[in-house]
């Protein structure tokens, strides 16, 4: 274990780590008194966490001082002392000029007092909080590790990542992610990572980043940062991706993965099937992970990628990634209403969409009717319409699916351009959002469901209302 990390947290370093401008509201009752992690909701407060009371658009943490309290958090940092100094209990109390800055500089601290602990960050345009699960995987079959929690990857949720690395850590993954140029770059700066990984370059925030070569300039900041611990550190980047071979020269510790030429770690091979993938290596070795999908083979295979450099056996690696559970509503196989649903309703681009649509032929075999309900993908930026027309030109490019039912304005916008294509499956259209729950009714018992678009468009009502709707006629 790190003596510096574990003295990190007595309350006393705490306030000396956030330097000027911090006083006691409630000084510790003993010396020496400490915490351990950091929350900044009460719901998910564990004991002894310190309890950052920020404030948001339409909540003030302030208000929550007493279920923090309640909850037993080991110390509450405040940037509103009167409002803090009615807090109920013996809770320490401290306060500084800004809570989320302070936020901030104490995992920058943190980060530094984690000598033997080695941060692998994961950016990219899909994959992030599944490519997150495999490293943690594969590296939890010899070492003791953290991972982000679900996709805390902006600048509340790396901070709460490092913050939450135990002392004795061997590892953490952090997932990095962007919506607009420079975030990645602060981001990386905080972690100082030995390892990056960009699961790939794909069309996605393009109002903020304009397009592939802004995101491609955007992701790769987090391989540039990276700083190895006695040694080169580890550049895991998509093989295959012309637009970020500029932003890649001179990387030291670069190892591109995937299936095209380019590879340095190439996968020579994909079988995938109806509980996983196996794949192998142009080297010979053989992997299986439990996920759906080909594309996640290409996640495991970088998963792969970091286990070698850090170390881990074949075998070892293998049995990490067999333990891999994916996160929710990532191609996750669920049954509503007598219908098998792959709900893959977390977020959309065209590059995702498109690997979902594959899963969906490659998976419905002895299914009544494959049928894709695919809603809009926000945040396209001018192009929007031309990504949406990609898409579906993709359902009618190869025979398989029976049925598509879209969702939204810029679905319904894409079907009144092409629904007319040679080979395109039959279409079913609701141009509102709202309409959602009705095209349930479009599905039967026995279909095999794809269930895709951005979080925004919150899909997944599809598949409640389906389980609803066969309850109530039963």
């Amino acid at each position: 274990m790190s003596s510096k990390a574990a003295a990190f947290w007595r309350l006393d370093s705490l306030r000396s780590a956030l330097g000027a401008g911090t006083r006691w509201v409630r000084p510790p009752l003993t010396e020496g008194q400490s915490a351990l992690g950091a929350s900044i909701d009460t719901r998910s407060l564990e004991r002894g966490q310190v309890f950052f009371a920020l404030r948001g658009e339409r909540v003030d943490g302030h208000q929550f001082l007493g279920d923090a309290a309640s909850r037993g958090a080991g110390l509450a940092i405040v940037d509103d002392g009167g409002a803090a100094a009615g807090a109920p209990g013996a809770m320490p109390v401290l306060q500084v000029e800004n809570c989320r800055a302070a936020l901030a500089k104490l995992a920058r601290a943190y980060r530094r007092s984690m000598d033997h602990a080695r941060v692998i960050g994961v950016t990219g345009s899909a994959g992030k909080t599944t490519i997150c699960r495999l490293i943690h995987a594969v590296l939890s079959a010899r070492l003791r590790g953290t991972a982000s929690a679900k996709s805390f990857n902006n600048s509340l949720g790396v901070p709460l990542t490092l913050l939450n690395a135990r002392p004795g850590d061997q590892f953490v993954v952090c997932e990095v992610g962007t919506s607009g140029p420079g975030e990645i770059a602060a981001l990386t700066d905080l972690l100082e990572p030995t390892a990056g990984v960009i699961t790939l370059i794909g069309r996605a925030h393009l109002e903020g980043l304009g397009w592939l070569e802004g995101v491609a300039a955007e992701k790769s900041a987090l391989l540039k940062g990276v700083r190895g611990a006695g040694g080169p550190g580890l550049a895991v980047a998509p093989a295959g991706t012309p637009v970020l071979e500029p932003y890649l020269k001179g990387l030291p510790g670069l190892v591109r993965v995937g299936e095209a030429g380019d590879a340095d770690l190439r996968v020579a091979s994909i079988s995938p099937d109806g509980e996983g993938s196996t794949f192998s290596f142009a080297d010979r070795t053989t992997y299986r992970v439990p996920l759906l999908g080909r594309h996640n083979a290409i996640n495991a295979a970088m998963a792969v990628a970091v286990g070698r450099r850090f170390g881990l056996s074949t075998e070892e690696i293998g049995a990490g990634l067999l333990s891999a559970r994916g996160p929710e509503m990532r191609l996750a196989r669920q049954r509503a209403g007598g219908i098998d649903f792959l709900n893959d309703a977390y977020n959309a681009n065209p590059e995702s969409m498109l690997a979902a649509i594959r899963s969906l032929r490659e998976l419905g075999a002895g299914a009544s009717r494959r049928v894709a309900v695919l809603g809009d993908m926000l945040e396209t930026g001018p192009g929007g319409p031309g990504l949406h027309d990609e898409v579906l030109r993709a359902l009618g490019a190869e025979p398989g699916i029976d049925v598509a039912v879209l969702i939204g304005p810029e679905m319904a916008g894409a079907a009144g351009r092409l629904g007319r294509t040679v080979g395109m499956p039959r279409l079913e259209v609701f141009p509102s959002l709202d309409d959602a729950p009705r095209a349930a009714a479009c599905l039967r018992p026995g279909d095999l469901v794809l269930v895709k678009a951005s979080r925004g468009m919150r899909l997944e009502r599809v598949i409640e209302a389906a389980g609803a709707e066969r309850e109530g006629a039963a």
